[in-house]
Formats: C-alpha cells, structure tokens, sequence
C-alpha cells in the first residue's frame, strides 16, 4: 500500500547531494507566505526573484542567496511554492533545512502573529505527484519528469523532454476521444437491440472502429520506440571462456572495462557497462565463460551467468572461429546449444563469430554469408553487430517524433487494442450481443485512462513516485 496523501506543507533539498555552487531548499504547501517572512525577514513579491539573507532563530545570517515565491495556483505544484536557493554547501543545505522545520515549529504555541504552516520532510516524488493531483501534470507528463533526469543519452532526453511537454498525452488524448466517440454511439443504440448491428453499420461505428485500431497501432509502435529509448535493452555476452567475450565488451565501450588474459575463466563475475547505440542506451553484461567449473567460485560465476541470460532481452552467443572443429570445443558449443534453445526459440539470441583476425580465410568461409562476423580485437564487423542488436530490439530509425514511454504504457496500449479487436469481433458476428461490444470499448478507454491517470489505482501512484528522487 502506498503512504497516505496527506497535504500538509512539505520540504527537502532539491539539489543533488554533495557540493556545487548553488543549493536548493523547496517547499510546497499552503500559506507559505509567512514562512517566508520568517525566513528571509521581509515581504516577498510573487515570482521575482529576491537577494536576502537566511536567517537563523536569533536573527544571524545563514547565507545570502536568492528567494523565489510562487503564489498558488501559478506554482510547479499548483500549491504556494517557495525556493530557497543559497550556496551549494551540504551544512548550509541542512542548516537552511532544519531553519525551514524549526521556523514552522516555533509558531505552534504562539498567541501572536501569524500562524505558520506545520512542515515535514518530503517523500521521494512528493512535489511532481502533488503537481499530477492538482492537475498540473497527467500521469504520463509526471513519468516523463523523472526519465528526463535519470536520461542516459540524448535522444533519451529529447523523447522524455516532447512527453514532458505533452507530445504522448496529446496522442493519447486522440485516441480516448475517438473510442468515447464509439462508445456513446454504441450505447445510444441499446435502447434498440432489433436494429442494433444495422444501426451501427450506417452510423460508421465499424470504421470508427477501424480507425481507432489503426490509431493505437501507429501510437504503440512509437511507444515502444520511447520505451527502448527510455529503458534500453539488456545484451549479455555468452559463450564459452576464450572466445573473445571480454575483448568485445571493452571493443563496445570503447575502453578496458573488463580484464583479457589467455587463461580460460579469467571472468568470474559480471562485467556491465551501458554503450549507445544511434541513441538507445544498450547494458551489457560480460559473462563467465559457459563450461562445467573447475572449482565453487566459477561455478558459481558460471550460474550467474545462466541467469542473466535468462533475464536478458538479447543474447550474444560468441564464438571462437579458430576453434570451430576441436571435438572439445564442438562438444562444449553442443551443450551451450540445447541450454539456448529457449532463448532461440524466442527470438533473443544473436550467434556471432569473432577473431576474424586470427582465423584462416577458409575458416571464414565456411559460415553462413550471412552469418555476423566480427573481430574484438581490429572492430571489423562491430558495426553490423550493432545494427543487428537495435533491429533485435525493434528499434526502428526514427526522426523527432519519438516521444518517451514506459513499459507500463506500452502495456496499456496493447491492453486497448486487444479490447478493440474483441469489440470488432463482436460486432462482425452480427449476433446481436452490442452489450459486449459497449463493455470491450470501456475496457480499451480505462486502458488509455492508466497511461494519463485518469483511472488510476493509488498503490500505482505510490509505485511510480517512490522512484523519484527527494525534492522533485
């Protein structure tokens, strides 16, 4: 369950820790007004920015710095918002913190002067959650906030920026009007169950329908553009020791992350670094090398490694091309195979063939011509790697529209279209049940309403906001 949603004042440091040249303290409530008074020993006029002094209980100087107050409802958070922004020092955030919650604590048992608000720490996300309650932002906009700050590339940052402005809300939007549109067609013809099916057909009903499944196509395939843009795919490096796994991580991420030796189980735990790839932030994970151990702390590397890739979205099968027809080597790839076969089944699994700079021009032949050939070592073939990697991903070159997106979107959006493919069908089978078809349309719209948050569950909200981080 999430925590209650009360609306008492709230504070925290909005400034990452550590030092830098400008701190921030944020607060957010109601009748901020007179805290600031207390704080800065003067008025301050809404939304300008004003130089004062912090002060502390006796009226000696905290730091000087500036002071923003933002009257409610024209705040980030729709509430009264007042920033504290003083020099970036950790004791003069806390300082300037504990200023905030001992100012507010003094006016308790007071008879004068004005009453002022009771504060308390902020929970992680409590600011942009409290601009999603009082309508400031959708649900989708608040998510968009925290992805534009945890971005790790660009075109990550670019996507999340469109949806902070709205770009997939405004499609969304689109698509719920559309199936509201339906829905009070459909339900306006209840009353008339002898006509229903006729009435729907010359009403248009059916390429409303249509159109409404061609528009929530079109919205998912770029959903899960902004997805992989937000999240990225998980690659792990597999195969067995020796075969170049850890030159090729180092190769990907342009530096020496992993240690290379001729010795066979030189890795013995995941090695990981996030690369981009045309902007899509790719995690990968070098592995054990896949052979039955030669003592507990490999076989335990070993199963580690079994486990991340039954966790990955692409699997990186290396092989030595040197090595191809050693009967130790062939029996040890065999075994790899058939513990693969899921994984290959599924689609998640690329073969690739290394040390092309070692390998005899007949080895080389003797591969698919198809087959991904590369070399760790020169980078030859890293390029066509990479390119098979994002098409396994989905990834499709796409231009600005792209607009941030979760899995949890990309989820809802298949929820509303498969509800819409049931309500076509009930609809072409011509056997009078409209009930059904009304009761699918709603199904689709409380769908698209999770992505917004128009239907949305609090122990949801409590989910998504705890990631944040304290202060927005």
């Amino acid at each position: 369950m999430s925590a209650p949603r009360s609306r008492d004042p709230i504070v925290a440091i909005a400034t990452a820790s550590g030092r830098g040249a400008i701190g921030i303290v944020r607060l957010s409530g109601q009748g901020l007004a007179a805290l600031a008074t207390a704080l800065c020993g003067r008025d301050l006029e809404p939304r300008h920015a004003t130089l004062v002094s912090f002060l502390d209980r006796q009226g000696a100087t905290i730091d000087r710095g500036l002071a923003i107050h933002f009257p409610a409802p024209h705040s980030y958070t729709g509430e009264d918002v007042l920033e504290l922004q003083a020099h970036g020092g950790p004791i003069v955030m806390q300082l300037l913190l504990a200023r905030c919650l001992e100012a507010a604590a003094e006016s308790d048992g007071e008879a004068a002067g004005p009453r002022l608000p009771r504060l308390r720490l902020a929970r992680p996300g409590e600011f942009t959650e409290r601009a999603f309650l009082n309508d400031k932002l959708d649900l989708a906009q608040a998510e968009a906030v925290a992805d534009l700050i945890d971005a790790s590339t660009e075109a990550a940052a670019r996507s999340a920026a469109r949806s902070l402005d709205g770009a997939f809300s405004r499609e969304i939007g689109l698509l719920a009007e559309k199936i509201v549109e339906l829905r009070l067609l459909v339900e306006a013809t209840l009353d008339f169950p002898e006509e229903e099916i006729e009435f729907l057909e010359r009403a248009g009903a059916r390429r409303g329908l249509a159109e409404a499944k061609t528009q929530i196509a079109a919205v998912l395939a770029t959903a899960r553009q902004g997805a992989l843009l937000s999240e990225g795919m998980r690659v792990v490096l597999a195969g067995q020791p020796n075969v170049g796994k850890s030159s090729l991580l180092n190769a990907l991420a342009g530096a020496e992350l992993a240690i290379v030796t001729d010795i066979p189980g030189t890795t013995r735990d995941k090695v990981g670094e996030t690369i981009q790839i045309e902007g899509v932030p790719v995690h990968v994970t070098d592995t054990a090398g896949l052979r039955e151990a030669g003592d507990a702390v490999e076989a335990i590397g070993v199963a580690r490694s079994w486990s991340a890739i039954g966790e990955a979205d692409a699997v990186v099968w290396l092989r030595d091309l040197t090595r191809i027809g050693e009967a130790a080597y062939d029996a040890g790839e065999a075994s790899i195979a058939e513990r693969l076969a899921a994984a290959v089944a599924a689609g998640r699994t690329l073969e690739v063939f290394n040390k092309t700079d070692a390998a005899t021009p007949e080895q080389i032949a003797a591969q698919d011509p198809n087959a991904l050939v590369v070399s760790a070592t020169t980078g030859a073939g890293l390029g066509r790697l990479r390119a098979a990697l994002l098409a396994r991903a989905g990834w499709q070159a796409a231009g600005e529209g792209v607009f941030h997106a979760r899995a949890r979107h990309v989820d809802a959006l298949q929820r509303a279209g498969i509800h819409l493919d049931a309500a076509e069908a009930h609809a072409e089978a011509g056997d009078q049940a409209l009930e059904l078809v009304a009761e699918e349309l709603r199904a689709a719209h409380d769908a698209l309403g999770e992505i917004t948050g128009t239907f949305t569950a609090d122990d949801l909200l409590g989910a998504i906001f705890s990631r944040f981080c304290i202060g927005k």
